[in-house]
């Protein structure tokens, strides 16, 4: 009967390992499912970037550094590799995007322009899906690190070779809305 008792802890224990495992890897799947979601929206954002450049350009000959900031920024924030990367060159590409705006403001005839609004409500639009991203992907990274960080289940991360992940944070407070630019 002892044994049996025994063998029944063991079994528990081992369905409960088990359990924690799965969660685990469950979570980290959807944390990498989450960042795939941000860059598919930042990937949108690269793409309307130069176009609106160009809408720009026609009117503000004379502006070629903000454009080249704009463009080097973008770059940089396409080949980025990491999470922590990635966050500081987004941080500079808005940088960039409201000095674009800024110039943008000074002219007249560049602000009534169909395409340059058109290109303006598109890329709202898309910082808009790239902040939805954002809560999605922290909101899963606070879910894996929770359980990575509490007990029992640090005992089966740290033994598996779970750990934390990195939150996607902008590091300026003014930079945590999407800039607004009135015409």
């Amino acid at each position: 009967m002892t044994l049996l008792i025994i063998g029944l802890i063991v079994l528990l224990l081992v369905f409960y390992g088990v359990s924690i495992y799965n969660r685990l890897v469950k979570l980290k799947n959807l944390v990498e499912e989450a960042w795939s979601g941000i860059d598919v929206q930042l990937k949108k954002r690269y793409n309307l970037i130069p176009n609106l450049i160009e809408t720009v350009k026609g009117y503000a000959k004379h502006e070629s550094e903000t454009f080249e900031k704009v463009t080097q920024a973008r770059s940089q924030a396409q080949s980025a590799q990491t999470i922590e990367g990635q966050q500081a060159a987004e941080n500079q590409l808005g940088k960039a995007l409201v000095n674009l705006f800024a110039v943008a403001e000074q002219y007249p005839d560049l602000k009534a322009n169909a395409n340059f609004l058109d290109l303006q409500e598109q890329l709202s639009m898309v910082e808009q899906d790239i902040e939805r991203a954002r809560r999605y992907y922290n909101g899963t990274v606070r879910d894996k690190n929770i359980l990575v960080e509490s007990f029992p289940s640090n005992l089966f991360a740290n033994a598996f070779g779970f750990g934390k992940s990195p939150f996607f944070e902008l590091d300026n407070e003014a930079e945590r809305t999407v800039p607004k630019v009135k015409f």
